[in-house]
């Protein structure tokens, strides 16, 4: 029954050879100083290369869009030549694999600025506390982007594409979701701005839409993707009419062609704490016509049967890829998908237990 998973998909110029998609997972393994990839990213990455395509763990595009310890990051030569030996060791193994570019906006703490503050969309403030090198603290105020900032960023993007380029990966995915900084452009319960980036659902998603075009201009289309959580607040970051605002959003990456789109629709007890309410992807499924690729809380059956009732194209899967890295074998033979241990303590611990200690069937 779960043939429906095993067939190839084209995801513009990627060719997954299955359906099962690894999603982006925090995992704060990168060596420090320097948020450089290593010889142990690479181990965990290719003992999963059997996903039809590998998304990786966000990445800081600039010291400013990093604010969580340990995650790796794209900005710097040493950072880039770490990734090498991750997407050498993927494609030794047969895999495909993605870089996720990732600005966390308001939800870099201070600490990781030399005492200045984050930017935003807007001036304000995300609720909770951040992952401080030093421990939790509270999130701090937000600045504005200046209208005339916004181009330089826009530019950080696209140089974060170029080294991911360079690095040897298959193409890009932009972090749209979870409350980062694209989120907090796109939603207007954090975008409050006056001029051409706020306002209306267009205006708040040309920030989204000039970032897109610059990695295009790196990529092409067909290697570049987008990741959206158009259900309910995340991280603070909400929205009063999610349909237009996420509709808008579709319509953007419809008219640039981008290859793939991936949807996290959470219940209410997703990772971010978001509450029930309706999915939009039937609405965005109606408007993008690529590959579509639905997230969370999905079994196998799950899977195959919203991808055979043309809801989407591919389901990515999170935490059980981090318990088992043989996923697809674990589904196609119908073996036990073993539960995540010790967990959440080893999500994002150093070292490689709970990393890369986990065994496949064989």
């Amino acid at each position: 029954m779960h043939d429906t998973l095993f067939q190839p998909l084209a995801m513009g110029a990627i060719e997954a050879k299955n359906r099962i998609v690894m999603a982006p997972l925090t995992r704060g393994r990168s060596t420090q100083p320097g948020s450089v990839p290593n010889e142990m990213m690479a181990t965990y990455y290719s003992q999963r290369a059997s996903a039809g395509l590998i998304v990786t763990e966000g990445t800081g595009i600039s010291v400013e869009g990093l604010g969580w310890p340990a995650a790796p990051g794209i900005w710097s030569e040493e950072q880039t030549e770490g990734w090498k030996q991750v997407t050498r060791a993927v494609h030794e193994e047969g895999g495909q694999i993605v870089l996720q570019l990732w600005h966390m906006g308001r939800l870099v703490h201070s600490d990781f600025l030399g005492g200045d503050a984050p930017v935003s969309a807007s001036a304000t403030q995300a609720p909770g506390h951040a992952h401080t090198p030093t421990g939790r603290q509270d999130n701090v105020p937000a600045r504005a982007l200046e209208k005339d900032e916004i181009p330089r960023v826009v530019d950080d993007y696209r140089k974060a594409a170029a080294n991911a380029k360079a690095a040897g990966f298959d193409g890009v995915q932009l972090h749209g979701a979870n409350g980062y900084l694209v989120d907090q452009f796109l939603r207007d319960g954090t975008n409050l701005r006056e001029d051409e980036y706020g306002g209306s659902p267009e205006n708040r998603t040309r920030f989204l839409r000039e970032v897109c075009e610059a990695l295009v201009s790196v990529w092409g289309a067909d290697r570049v993707g987008v990741r959206l959580s158009p259900n309910g607040e995340t991280q603070g970051c909400d929205d009063s009419n999610p349909a237009a605002t996420f509709g808008a959003a579709a319509r953007v990456i419809e008219e640039l062609g981008l290859a793939f789109l991936e949807l996290r629709e959470p219940g209410p007890e997703g990772t971010f704490g978001q509450t029930e309410v309706p999915k939009q992807s039937p609405l965005i499924r109606e408007i993008y016509s690529g590959a579509l690729i639905l997230n969370s809380d999905y079994t196998a059956e799950s899977a195959v049967k919203d991808i055979e009732a043309g809801r989407c194209d591919a389901v990515s899967w999170g935490r059980d890829f981090i318990s088992n890295p043989d996923l697809p074998e674990r589904i196609r033979t119908g073996a036990t998908i073993a539960p995540n241990v010790n967990v959440p303590a080893s999500w994002y611990l150093p070292g490689p237990e709970g990393y890369i200690d986990y065994p496949k069937l064989s």
